[in-house]
């Protein structure tokens, strides 16, 4: 038994081939308890096996954030401190120790590790996030993509830490189907949310509704709280994404510059640029944007981050360049890069033995 009484919640849906796994990690918990929003495999069985406190609630019309609160209610109101998870999440193993040697008495929240992409055992895309919280003064907003808001009388503190790590080991075939609808009314309940503008616009995007994700994500830009220089980046990026899908590369161009200029900070808008210059074999400009992504060695602490940014991409266009400037070994040294970081690629192990056949021929 620890210092304090700390209880693990979250909401599942057909989530049996998690379970396991899911609660083989959170039992450093005092107890754990489940809200199932309407499971047609074995999940709720599963969960009951391993001793999971698990309640069952068909939510119509569905929201995240009242699933979320509704989990929530099922935690013991004695609880001291509350984690939220779900099922395809795993905690680095000592987690509650470590929750327990940072947790302070006036402590509210806690900010913690989040790697929510992991390539190779190599964390891709790594940003804080904050669903440890104390049992009272919490309850979650938004439809979708949904928060954690304040609403204690006091201050709200909290406490960040590098000690805890949570990883993310998503099932990517898992539809998100319902994900268009609960933003499109999430904005519709709060249009001066910024955050949940740029969702909008973003997964319009994924949707390839290419005008409509353009006139939302300027929303986005055009909100007086839209202050974040990351995801106004992003916005931006995402724009230049919808005019290049419509066949219009010069105001894609356009805003990836802009991009560029709204935060030089990122590797993010060059590799996006390099990438769009080679789709136009303009081979010098690529080599020119890999070489400045290259000069930002710090890897923010963001979900904006893109994964292209830091896995061989940029190698990769690099070595293609010098190979059209026939320069081999500088090719070669390239390839070698990215192969690195990715070794078991097909298509740079091919491109490898393309090169040093050229050298070995020249």
């Amino acid at each position: 038994m620890g210092k304090y009484k700390v209880i693990v919640y979250a909401i599942a849906k057909n989530e049996e081939q998690f379970v396991k796994r899911w609660v083989d990690s959170m039992k450093e918990a005092d107890a754990i308890y489940v809200l199932d929003t309407g499971s047609t495999d074995n999940t709720i069985q599963k969960l009951k096996e391993l001793n999971v406190h698990v309640s069952q609630e068909d939510i119509k019309p569905f929201r995240f954030d009242i699933a979320r609160n509704h989990s929530l209610d099922l935690v013991p109101k004695d609880a001291d401190i509350c984690v939220c998870t779900d099922l395809d999440e795993v905690f680095v193993k000592g987690w509650r120790e470590k929750l327990e040697e940072v947790w302070q008495n006036e402590a509210t929240r806690v900010s913690y590790n989040y790697n929510w992409y992991i390539e190779n055992n190599i964390p891709k895309v790594n940003f804080y996030i904050e669903k440890i919280h104390t049992r009272l003064n919490y309850k979650w907003t938004h439809p979708v993509h949904e928060v954690l808001e304040y609403i204690g009388h006091g201050k709200e503190k909290k406490i960040i830490t590098d000690s805890i790590t949570l990883n993310h080991y998503p099932d990517y075939k898992k539809s998100r189907a319902n994900y268009l609808a609960l933003l499109e009314l999430s904005v519709k309940e709060n249009p001066l949310d910024d955050r949940n503008m740029h969702y909008l616009g973003r997964e319009y995007m994924y949707h390839q509704k290419w005008n409509e994700s353009i006139d939302t994500l300027i929303k986005h830009l055009r909100l007086k709280t839209a202050l974040w220089k990351d995801e106004r980046c992003a916005s931006m990026r995402f724009i230049a994404r919808d005019y290049q899908a419509l066949g219009k590369i010069d105001e894609a161009r356009m805003w990836l510059q802009k991009a560029i200029i709204e935060a030089p900070y990122l590797r993010d808008p060059y590799v996006e640029l390099a990438l769009l210059e080679y789709g136009q074999n303009n081979m010098d400009l690529v080599k020119k944007y890999c070489l400045e992504a290259l000069k930002i060695t710090s890897h923010q602490k963001t979900y904006i981050n893109e994964i292209f940014s830091w896995d061989h991409t940029i190698y990769d266009l690099l070595s293609i360049c010098a190979f059209y400037e026939q320069n081999i070994p500088e090719a070669i040294n390239y390839i070698n890069q990215a192969i690195a970081i990715s070794p078991d690629n097909k298509r740079l192990l091919e491109n490898k033995k393309l090169f040093e056949e050229c050298l070995k021929n020249s």
